[in-house]
């Protein structure tokens, strides 16, 4: 499993702590249940990762492994991005 950072505001790092002692579960654990969980409690609407799953596959015409070889792919998308100019 991957390590995220983020930055949340006391207010609701309060309200996960809380939950997480009551519930005698991890910090890590009732976040990623909200992650997964709907957006509403008590409604079958989109979860959190619904809502930016559109942001993740942003860009379909990328190769699927340009992070992995990036110096390959690099010089084209930067002549293809000047000839559209």
């Amino acid at each position: 499993m991957k390590t995220l950072t983020v930055r949340l505001p006391e207010s609701l790092v309060a309200n996960i702590e809380k939950e997480s002692r009551a519930r005698s579960v991890s910090k890590s654990d009732v976040v990623r249940e909200r992650l997964l969980s709907p957006v509403h409690a008590g409604s079958n609407g989109p979860t959190m990762f619904d809502l930016v799953a559109d942001l993740i596959h942003a860009a379909p015409e990328l190769p699927a492994d340009l992070s992995a070889n990036k110096k390959k792919y690099l010089p084209d998308l930067i002549r293809g991005k000047k000839l559209h100019r």
